[in-house]
């Protein structure tokens, strides 16, 4: 059921020892506000806890507050827009026990109890800020930080067409409450190790361009990852690749987990809607960034994606 802001902050105003759930792949819109929302609650008294299918990335780790120590509690997913996204083994425990989600993905598939989604929202760190102001916890320069990661990260440093004149001013203000806006600029966008040039230049000789150059496709397989040093969280940069070469309308990389399956990520101009897309194969996200999951081979994977991918052109044409 969908509810409104009032009823969101009620919620988390009225109930305490909070389990916050955040989605599997983490980046930092998810763990920034999840994070964010998690210390602001512990200022108001509240207890809370984070949970994470995943080992959190070194890259992500100054974001990490503790938590409290609990087993059963009001349940929250925060940027997760379906269940499975979560991660098996957080899904099968939590995905019909949650009490309440927070959400930016117009594509919400409505799973919580009760669902709060602004889909217009740059990150789901604009939506968590404006709930903890309401709540009237104290914004610190941790706080703030971890928020400034999400707005940060969800819109390349500020530089996609989902940032919005909100965005913007919610930065700002952040940057007043104390956030490390270089730090984090610098951590998220500059710096880069050996073994990802490694990989990049792996990934850049995998890259296939199909329909006229319209689309580009890379692959980024578990021996890639392995041999470069990297991990998961290194994929992130690399998925931005495919769509800056002249002429391309959608980059899609395809991303082999460790379990066999792939993770395919969808980055698109304004002429496609990446959601739209990923949704024939149940995937979700936003206009210009979602994804979908796949557990066939590779090469069935790329069939599939590229036949739906010409028929998607064609009908734009």
């Amino acid at each position: 059921m969908k509810i409104d802001f009032s009823r969101a902050v009620s919620l988390l105003k009225d109930n305490d020892n909070f389990i916050i759930l955040t989605h599997t792949n983490p980046d930092g819109d998810t763990l920034g506000a999840g994070f964010a929302l998690l210390s602001a609650l512990r200022k108001l008294g509240k207890r809370a806890k984070l949970l994470n299918n995943d080992i959190i990335p070194e890259k992500y780790r100054f974001l990490v507050s503790d938590g409290d120590d609990f087993e059963n509690g009001f349940v929250v997913s925060i940027d997760v827009a379906d269940t499975v996204l979560l991660g098996k083994e957080i899904q099968g425990k939590y995905a019909d026990r949650i009490d309440l989600a927070i959400d930016h993905h117009s594509t919400n598939r409505l799973f919580a109890k009760e669902s709060y989604v602004e889909g217009e929202s740059a990150s789901v760190c604009e939506v968590v800020y404006l709930i903890i102001k309401a709540l009237g916890a104290e914004i610190d320069s941790f706080i703030a930080t971890c928020l400034y990661t999400g707005c940060s990260t969800d819109t390349g440093c500020f530089r996609y067409t989902n940032v919005t004149p909100r965005t913007h001013r919610i930065a700002a203000e952040l940057i007043e409450h104390g956030a490390r806006h270089g730090d984090v600029n610098v951590r998220m966008f500059e710096t880069q190790t050996r073994g990802f040039l490694k990989l990049q230049s792996l990934c850049i000789a995998s890259l296939e361009m199909h329909f006229s150059g319209k689309v580009c496709v890379i692959t980024v397989t578990q021996k890639m990852l392995h041999d470069c040093g990297c991990g998961d969280e290194d994929c992130d940069a690399i998925v931005a690749l495919s769509r800056r070469i002249e002429g391309v309308q959608a980059g899609i990389t395809f991303k082999e987990k460790k379990d066999g399956s792939y993770k395919v990520s969808v980055r698109t101009h304004e002429e496609l809607d990446a959601a739209a897309f990923c949704s024939i194969f149940g995937g979700g996200g936003h206009e210009r960034a979602a994804g979908c999951q796949f557990e066939c081979p590779l090469e069935e994977a790329k069939r599939q994606v590229l036949a739906e991918m010409e028929k998607f052109l064609e009908k734009k044409a």
